[in-house]
């Protein structure tokens, strides 16, 4: 199922949210057609990824569910890494799973860039040799100190030690790279589930962005 756009419209000092574009400003009721360029209807870019086109990167999804299907922000997350063809590695409870489908609404953070043409080459078969380590067997699992992120950082950065870079924390990557993204998505989610319950979401600009 597609997901149902989100568009922005700026009138009245406010930006207005809706699923479609309205005649009238839903603030002040007059037309919005000739009221400038700054009432015309843009879509936002959705958050979300189809994680199994997402080849190369580390991907976040509510462990029950999708986000757009009900995530509350508070449920737990689960991690992966994709291979080249979007098969999503991660780490449970009944050890390294592989995974074609059941990822298709996720966060999903790139981890190489395009020129790293070696690395690129060998991104399965190092993927693959880190998942069979004895580390990740099933009996190892523990749902606060070793689980799905600890697997996923650690191929992270096992693969910033063989290009002789410094190893990332769980908090650094998390700053880093997980926090910019999951605010970007929590926004977008408020958006989603105020526009579920009416046709409008209208939040004031501050008084900078106001036009004179």
């Amino acid at each position: 199922m597609a997901e149902e756009a989100i568009l922005r419209v700026r009138h009245c000092g406010a930006d207005i949210f809706c699923r479609r574009a309205p005649q009238l400003c839903p603030a002040c009721g007059l037309p919005l057609r000739g009221a400038g360029l700054a009432a015309a209807p843009i879509r936002l870019p959705s958050p979300f990824r189809h994680g199994h086109r997402q080849p190369y990167a580390f991907l976040l999804r509510p462990t029950t569910g999708t986000f757009l299907g009900g995530y509350d922000g508070k449920s737990d997350l689960h991690v992966g890494i994709t291979n080249s063809h979007g098969v999503v590695y991660s780490y449970n409870q009944e050890g390294i799973q592989r995974a074609e489908t059941g990822w298709e609404q996720c966060i999903s953070i790139p981890l190489v860039q395009p020129d790293l043409f070696g690395l690129l080459q060998q991104w399965d078969k190092l993927l693959e040799e880190f998942s069979l380590g004895e580390a990740w067997l099933p009996h190892r699992y523990e749902e606060d100190d070793h689980n799905c992120y600890t697997y996923a950082l650690a191929f992270v950065n096992s693969i910033l030690t063989a290009q002789g870079k410094q190893q990332l924390s769980k908090g650094e990557f998390t700053e880093m790279f997980v926090i910019p993204q999951t605010k970007r998505a929590s926004k977008y989610l408020t958006l989603h589930q105020e526009l579920t319950a009416k046709d409008f979401y209208i939040v004031p600009l501050p008084d900078s962005q106001k036009e004179c």
